[in-house]
């Protein structure tokens, strides 16, 4: 194998692993450069506000890198990474919401409607300063996780080995990213694997990024505005109640919050299976109006 082979495909491209690289390190740089500098501008105050600000500059980082991998390393459009300007519309938005709410809602519900789920009262507080506190913290959030997993990586792993190997592949990392957090173990990883499936199979089945960004943050948003949930092991201080694990851990998911437990992954496998039907059905209609 000669040097040029070795960093260029026979496309004349860089191969998906040199580009990962260059995109991971350009996340790196960019986030080191970031945080340092917020660190010597502005000191947060409490739990929350130090995450939203690591949130804010990890997004700017991972937006950074794109720019730096799109433009000057493969001249490649934002819609390669499902972010264009036709790619973000009203209709795939709500889609994504409504994926992500019902998907980690309903079996919740049912969990709760079962006994599995508790809920104790809570020290008092405004509930609708608390949601929106909690939007203004996810939006920024789960965008910066989603471009990072489902943005460059997952286009150029579906570029290398096919979809279903980069949704894999992917899915896997999004997994191993969140062993540090409390309460990890290996039925979370699973879990989260699992709605790294889910995240981008939304992607994929809506042409969009933004789809997937929408889901990500209305599952998060659900478990701790609307149910008082702890959020991948992580617990906030809710106002008025909180839900708490009443049942098995395998079914509830125990100290990690309902989407660590079977019933999430039910509720993810059904809501797909139902998005998946529609899909088809919209295609199906489309494909026999323009045979007419």
């Amino acid at each position: 194998m000669t040097a040029r082979a070795f960093f260029y495909a026979p496309s004349g491209s860089l191969r998906a692993a040199w580009r990962w690289i260059g995109f991971v390190l350009a996340v790196l740089v960019a986030g080191f450069v970031l945080q340092l500098l917020v660190s010597i501008a502005y000191r947060p105050h409490g739990m929350l506000e130090a995450q939203a600000e690591g949130f804010m500059a990890f997004l700017v980082a991972v937006w950074i890198a794109h720019v730096v991998m799109l433009r000057w390393v493969d001249h490649l459009p934002w819609s390669y990474v499902w972010m264009g300007r036709s790619q973000v519309s009203v209709p795939k938005l709500a889609s994504g919401w409504v994926l992500g709410m019902l998907g980690i809602g309903v079996p919740s519900v049912l969990l709760l409607a079962g006994h599995w789920l508790a809920v104790r009262p809570a020290a008092n507080g405004s509930w609708w300063a608390f949601a929106l506190l909690l939007l203004a913290f996810f939006l920024p959030q789960s965008l910066a996780e989603e471009m990072m997993i489902r943005g460059y990586l997952l286009a150029t792993a579906r570029e290398a080995m096919g979809w279903k190997g980069a949704l894999l592949l992917t899915s896997v990392i999004f997994g191993a990213l969140h062993l540090a957090n409390p309460g990890a173990d290996a039925q979370s990883f699973v879990l989260v694997a699992l709605a790294g499936l889910f995240l981008g199979g939304i992607v994929l089945l809506t042409d969009s990024l933004y789809a997937a960004w929408m889901a990500h943050c209305a599952w998060n948003w659900t478990m701790a505005a609307l149910l008082h949930t702890a959020v991948s092991g992580l617990p906030l201080p809710t106002p008025d109640y909180s839900v708490v694990d009443n049942g098995p851990d395998w079914l509830t998911g125990g100290s990690w919050g309902p989407e660590g437990g079977a019933a999430a992954a039910v509720g993810m496998l059904v809501m797909m299976a139902i998005f998946i039907a529609w899909r088809r059905g919209a295609f199906a209609r489309a494909h026999r109006s323009e045979a007419a």
